[in-house]
């Protein structure tokens, strides 16, 4: 008999089984928890324990040392626990043998500039397609996804949304048939387990799907391929708080794997550290007139109504949903807060009522303040639904609808809007920042980014990456296949009139001079409890172990201190070699810590 600390899969415990069969770290095993039967990854044997031990049922899979390695590094890199790490990655039911022989030859024909940037990617381990929307980057994709698959290798297709899932399935099935799956958390358990199968059998070659398809058992990978790479939802906000694309590098080093990172507007902190090939200009070589506003008026609706005439349509972006962001007291200014967080509700006047979307909390629209009493009110920050609302008034034969969370609350919702656009049966499309993230819209001549200085003056470093590339991925949408125009409503048009270029060398001295990322690293520590007290002692202990270090830079209340009613405090620290000095003094049972941190709010 031998005895074994094994951790428990999606938790942070660990316990002591014995078993009669011989076990070695990274085996899974399924094994008894109280009343249950749970699964766990082998951490070591160990010595006999004085306590009694219970038997290991069974062993049901072994993930070979490259995986351990990143299972590893997912725990210490990110905070977590081995337990919550290994839970990541999904285990076929059946390991087959992997079928090898599959050969395909795919009729593309790449232009001379596509061509030369498949060469150079193949010549890179890790690499930025750093391409204009529109300019092809998706079938130099399907031409190295050809090469791997004819090696007898594999592809993951890493996207970030479920959202745009479809309209690259589409395009991709085309080429790979049934050799591809399409993976996200809406599919039926039984489609999981039947794709996890023709993975293990070697029926499946290519995945295609958000982040968490990167964790499927692909046997033999040859390449991973991140699109639309500058996109936050790569990061997780759940333990571990990975990020899939920086994980994906870290998985391509390890198992031998090419990386490739796709955008039109490539993270500054990326651009810096890999080797890029520029895709300039579109597939079918149109032209974009870029136009400036200061508010929504007369010049934007006499263009709207000039592409509608001419029978196009038209995208508008606001970075607000519902139909006014805040509702403030006209007497004392007092915007009505969620009682369950701290954060102003969002007026939603179709409901009659006001939502909180951090918690999701809703209560009626109310008839008095209650600071003073008064029953005047002002609405700001204009919504999506306000401006479908008033949209609607002006242009009433036209069919204008809403693209952003409170519309599209599943797969198939999605699917079927953005078919009806496509089908141009719908002139416009208004939307969150849904409405950027890689869709394909050839009949679209006018893009219209409202209120985008909100984002840019956010008290974030990131700000003014975020809101750049954002209004550059908007002005992507329209002009894919004939000329098209973008307006910008901002009070800085010197800001975003100019191209990635520019901005990437300002940007990147910014960066430098106050030593930010890729210069540095940063760290944010949560401390989050019910009770306002216990958050802020585990924080001062924690101060208390760190000392005084110059890679803390600031610590205290959060900016939304109170959300879904737990206290929440921050620490940051921002520097090199953050864990070496960090790790010993976190308990993870009073902190969460989120490495490389992309929401500071």
């Amino acid at each position: 008999m031998k005895f074994y600390e094994v951790a428990i899969l999606n938790t942070s415990e660990k316990f002591t089984y014995q078993s009669n069969i011989n076990l070695k770290k990274g085996d899974v095993v399924k094994i008894p928890l109280k009343s249950k039967e749970v699964e766990g990854f082998v951490l070591k044997e160990v010595k006999k324990p004085e306590f009694e031990c219970k038997n290991v049922i069974e062993k049901i899979y072994e993930f070979d040392e490259k995986y351990v390695k990143i299972i590893e590094f997912i725990s210490f890199y990110y905070f977590s626990s081995i337990g919550e790490a290994a839970s990541l990655f999904y285990i076929p039911k059946e390991e087959k043998l992997y079928n090898k022989e599959n050969t395909l030859k795919i009729d593309i024909n790449l232009t001379q500039k596509q061509q030369e940037a498949l060469n150079f990617l193949e010549k890179e381990n890790i690499s930025i397609l750093f391409g204009d929307t529109g300019s092809g980057k998706t079938e130099i994709y399907v031409k190295l996804i050809e090469k791997y698959i004819n090696e007898g290798r594999s592809a993951i297709f890493l996207l970030p949304e479920i959202a745009i899932t479809s309209s690259i399935e589409k395009r991709l099935k085309k080429y790979f048939g049934d050799s591809l799956a399409i993976w996200h958390s809406k599919i039926t358990k039984k489609k999981r387990e039947e794709i996890l199968q023709e993975i293990s059998e070697g029926k499946i070659k290519v995945v295609v799907g958000p982040r968490s398809a990167l964790f499927l058992p692909m046997k033999n990978l040859g390449v991973i391929i991140v699109d639309e790479a500058h996109d936050d939802s790569y990061k997780s906000e759940a333990t571990p708080k990975y990020n899939a694309k920086d994980l994906a590098i870290f998985m391509g080093k390890t198992l031998n794997a090419k990386v490739v990172l796709g955008s039109a507007t490539p993270l500054v902190s990326d651009l810096y550290k890999f080797p890029y090939f520029r895709l300039k200009g579109t597939f079918y070589n149109t032209k974009k007139n870029r136009l400036f506003t200061d508010s929504f008026n007369e010049f934007i609706i006499k263009k709207i109504d000039e592409k509608l005439k001419q029978n196009k349509q038209v995208i508008i972006f606001l970075p607000t949903r519902a139909h006014f962001k805040y509702m403030i007291c006209k007497n004392c200014g007092e915007a009505i807060k969620c009682k369950y967080c701290d954060v102003a509700m969002s007026l939603h006047k179709d409901k009659l009522a006001l939502k909180c979307h951090y918690c999701n909390f809703t209560q009626k629209i109310p008839n008095m303040c209650s600071n003073c009493g008064s029953s005047e009110f002002i609405n700001e920050r204009k919504g999506t639904s306000e401006l479908v609302e008033e949209l609607r008034e002006i242009f009433k034969n036209a069919k204008i609808e809403k693209f952003d969370r409170d519309i599209v609350t599943s797969k198939s919702r999605i699917d079927k809007l953005l078919k009806s656009f496509a089908n141009k049966e719908i002139d416009i499309l208004v939307g969150t920042q849904m409405l950027s993230k890689g869709h394909d819209f050839p009949d679209v001549a006018l893009s219209i980014v409202l209120d985008i200085d909100f984002l840019l003056n956010s008290a974030d470093y990131k700000a003014r990456e975020r809101a750049f590339s954002l209004a550059k991925q908007v002005e992507g949408r329209a002009g894919r296949k004939e000329d098209g125009e973008v307006i910008i409503q901002t009070l800085n048009p010197e800001f975003f009139d100019r191209d990635y270029e520019e901005f990437y060398n300002e940007e990147i001295e910014f960066r430098k001079d106050l030593n930010y990322p890729p210069f540095s690293r940063l760290l944010k520590v949560e401390f989050i409890d019910k009770k306002k007290e216990v958050a802020k002692k585990n924080m001062q202990e924690f101060l208390k172990c760190i000392g005084k270090i110059e890679e803390l830079i600031g610590y205290g209340e959060a900016p939304i201190f109170k959300i879904k009613n737990k206290y929440r405090y921050y620490v940051l620290f921002k520097g090199k070699n953050l864990h070496k000095k960090i790790y010993s003094c976190i308990d993870l049972n009073k902190a969460k810590a989120d490495m490389d941190p992309v929401n500071f709010i």
